[in-house]
């Protein structure tokens, strides 16, 4: 089975690159406006952040919710063979163009990695198998391989091996299963909701109310849960749900989440409504 651990990131063995490399416009989420390509002016001359405990008080709360997967180490240590950006300014510009496409393709491979910890999905783990290792390789590359990588045509073909394994585990739960595969539910009043085994790909569930709701073995592959009260909520064995999504949830210490997943530092002081 392939090791999990190395698409979690290691920030200590990455040359801050998700703090250079993308950009953010001035909102909600991001204090600043920054350009692709322009550090933040927060990052430290050791690539860490110099408000890292400070971030959702000073503005930046989009930079909590951000998960590269792993792809940063990769990119600084593999791709670049550990040469920086700051000691090699000339290498600034591929590892802007770069970083993007791995972190989509390590994301790829979270994915493919889950749905093959699922029994209930044995019948196309062979095909994930291979998917898993053809996007490895693609991974693999030197920096002008991995930006030319076609990520939307490596998205659509491992999509399709997502979704089987989703029908064959969802199909394992009893019962009528809701689809609101891409629905808006935006502030959506689902309290106690039974939504097992739902299909919830690309739902808009920003600020929906999923206090003590049943989410067990519901595909949230793509859900917005930005700001959803999961006070409560059972998301035992979630299909694909992520870190990210779960830290841009608000939840409490009666959530339960997959195992992979570790309860958000905010969410342990909260008090929430019965």
């Amino acid at each position: 089975m392939p090791d999990k651990s190395r698409l979690k990131a290691d920030c200590g063995a990455c040359f801050g690159l998700c703090c250079v490399a993308l950009p953010f416009a001035k909102s909600a989420d991001f204090a600043v406006d920054k350009e692709a390509g322009r550090p933040c002016p927060n990052l430290l001359a050791d690539f860490r952040c110099g408000i890292h405990t400070e971030l959702r008080e000073r503005g930046f709360h989009g930079c909590t919710v951000f998960d590269c997967f792993g792809a940063g180490q990769k990119v600084s240590q593999e791709t670049f063979g550990g040469r920086d950006w700051r000691r090699a300014p000339g290498l600034s510009a591929s590892m802007s163009r770069v970083f993007p496409v791995m972190r989509q393709l390590h994301e790829l491979l979270w994915y493919l990695t889950e749905a093959l910890e699922m029994p209930a999905a044995a019948a196309v783990h062979p095909d994930i198998r291979r998917a898993l290792d053809e996007t490895e390789a693609l991974t693999r590359g030197g920096p002008d391989e991995v930006a030319a990588v076609d990520v939307p045509a490596a998205r659509e073909k491992v999509n399709v091996l997502l979704l089987r394994a989703s029908e064959l585990v969802r199909g394992t739960i009893p019962g009528r299963k809701r689809n609101h595969r891409g629905a808006d539910l935006i502030g959506a009043r689902l309290k106690g909701a039974d939504l097992r085994g739902a299909n919830l790909r690309g739902a808009y569930l920003i600020g929906a109310d999923l206090r003590k709701a049943d989410l067990r073995s519901a595909d949230l592959i793509g859900a917005d849960l930005r700001g959803a009260e999961l006070a409560g909520a059972d998301l035992t064995g979630a299909l694909f749900l992520t870190q990210a999504q779960a830290d841009a949830a608000r939840g409490d210490a009666a959530t339960r989440l997959p195992a992979a997943l570790a309860a958000p530092a905010h969410w342990t002081s909260r008090q929430t409504a019965p």
